[in-house]
């Protein structure tokens, strides 16, 4: 039988702890479920009415990998799901609010993925975004290079960002803005990254053709859209080890000389909590929000 877990007062499902999902480190569901549990008092404030992408991998990151955006078949009732509009009609997603969705989240096996706006204004940016993307032989340190430069370029505007591994091969930056829609944010990001390859023509493209991309940093401006999302702070990943999307401080960018500096896995982060706490806790403060320009 399934195990069944009271969680704040919910009966939560959760099955399958015994299975392997990351084979190169042997790291279990189980073990999943637990990082999760044990972060989340850091990770709920980052996915809190924002609806939920879910990219799953119930078998693994070798196995099937795919999104999931409608409410998935199954959902509990009593969590909750909001009507989100999209260009072909509106659709109801998830909005992880607390720790028993969060549990029965996990217990699905997924990457969580959440946009730059939240629900009570979906018309509204209030996060701007840059992915950082090395194309090898590039790696997350020529990233650090690039992020270094973007931090000082947006200060210039008034606007402080935050660092964070992707999980996977590069950074992400994120900053809390206010008062503009997510087509203004986009096309400040696009301005910011186009100005940053013409600063740095060796190290950066902004274009996200392939064949550009070798050796250089692709900066992705193109997340700040409204119908796209990105990595949450703290989610795991589906690579070959339970790698985590996790902040950084400047110090770490500005240091970091080889990749595995800045790598970090699920066993990793609560020595990193109890030593920073959440490093992107100023995005939930409205009063660090900047006005783009």
């Amino acid at each position: 039988m399934t195990p069944i877990t009271e969680v704040e007062g919910r009966r939560v499902a959760l099955s399958n702890l015994e299975k392997v999902l990351y084979p190169a480190t042997g790291f279990t569901k189980g073990e999943l479920l637990h990082y999760y549990a044990t972060t989340s008092r850091v990770l709920l404030p980052h996915l809190r009415d924002r609806p939920v992408s879910f990219l799953r991998y119930p078998d693994g990151p070798g196995g099937q990998v795919f999104f999931t955006k409608n409410v998935p078949p199954g959902t509990p009732e009593w969590v909750t799901t909001a009507e989100v509009p999209r260009s072909e009609g509106p659709a109801r997603m998830v909005l992880v609010q607390d720790l028993a969705s969060l549990m029965w989240a996990a217990n699905l096996v997924t990457e969580f993925h959440t946009p730059q706006w939240s629900i009570g204004a979906p018309e509204q940016a209030d996060r701007l975004v840059f992915d950082l993307d090395p194309g090898a032989p590039a790696t997350v340190v020529h990233c650090c290079e690039v992020a270094l430069w973007l931090r000082e370029r947006l200060a210039a505007d008034g606007i402080e960002a935050y660092a964070k591994t992707s999980g996977a091969k590069g950074l992400h930056l994120l900053a809390a803005v206010r008062g503009a829609s997510s087509e203004r944010a986009s096309e400040y990001a696009k301005g910011v990254a186009v100005a940053a390859e013409r600063a740095l023509p060796r190290l950066v493209v902004h274009r996200m053709t392939r064949s550009l991309r070798p050796g250089k940093v692709f900066v992705d401006w193109s997340q700040n859209a409204g119908r796209k999302t990105t990595a949450t702070p703290y989610t795991l990943r589906a690579r070959t080890g339970p790698s985590v999307s996790a902040p950084v401080t400047w110090e770490e960018v500005e240091d970091c000389r080889e990749a595995g500096q800045l790598a970090f896995q699920a066993d990793d982060m609560a020595a990193r909590l109890q030593d920073f706490g959440d490093l992107m806790a100023p995005l939930m403060d409205d009063a660090q929000a900047a006005e783009l320009p």
